[in-house]
């Protein structure tokens, strides 16, 4: 299978370079480094490492990612990869990750920090709680039980395309996440290591990073509960 890996970068000159280079010889077709608006060397770190570099000007890891989508359709690729570029991510775990799809048994697969391994403080509180907190809203609305909100991830091409993935900012796993339940997605998680990312969150970080994240992520949530028999009808046709 052709397997595309896309990593959505702003400002990780510090790590690109070993989160490309830990991923596994021989398993991916094509490593899409989402430049982000960086204002660093990124861009030539992931060039430089071996990977395709695209341009995004409009800041917001959604952006990045269909950036990344657009550039894929091209490709004809069998599974898409996503993956953060602060190498908290164990790229070293990416069989693991998409053996579930390759196995033909489910067509989207997140990988669960909640599950896995991880580093004393990677996960800061606040995202730690946030993740609670989503999950466990989505498994009341929808009885969808997920245990993380994980960034590293693996989803069927053909699934993805199906879901007309939409939103530009910090809703973008959340959506995916919602959208594969009511798309009717084999899915399933698998346990992921997690450790300290190089340099500091854009999101987590900061006290406006994380109330801005938060608003969105309720609002994505509370969103799709209203309109869910909509877009789950539109998912079927799209199907």
């Amino acid at each position: 299978m052709r397997i595309l890996v896309i990593i959505p970068a702003f400002n990780e000159a510090t790590a690109i370079a070993q989160v490309i280079g830990d991923i596994p010889d021989g398993l991916v077709t094509e490593v899409i480094v989402v430049n982000n608006a960086s204002t660093d060397e990124t861009e030539k770190n992931a060039h430089k490492a071996g990977s395709t570099v695209l341009h995004e000007p409009r800041r917001g890891y959604g952006y990045a990612c269909l950036r990344g989508l657009a550039y894929a359709s091209s490709r004809n690729p069998d599974v898409i990869v996503f993956l953060d570029g602060d190498y908290s991510d164990h790229p070293d775990e990416m069989s693991e990750l998409v053996a579930p799809i390759l196995a033909g048994t489910h067509d989207f697969v997140v990988g669960s920090r909640a599950i896995g391994k991880s580093e004393q403080g990677a996960l800061l509180p606040q995202a730690r709680w946030g993740n609670k907190l989503a999950c466990l809203l989505i498994r009341w609305i929808w009885g969808i039980r997920y245990s993380d909100l994980g960034p590293f991830r693996a989803i069927r091409y053909t699934s993805l395309v199906k879901l007309n993935m939409r939103d530009p900012t910090f809703g973008w796993t959340i959506e995916m996440q919602i959208k594969a339940h009511l798309a009717g997605l084999r899915t399933t998680e698998v346990p992921v290591s997690y450790r300290r990312r190089i340099g500091v969150s854009k999101i987590t970080g900061t006290l406006m990073g994380t109330l801005k994240a938060s608003v969105k992520i309720l609002g994505t949530i509370f969103g799709f509960a209203v309109f869910s028999r909509r877009i789950r009808k539109k998912l079927e046709l799209r199907g």
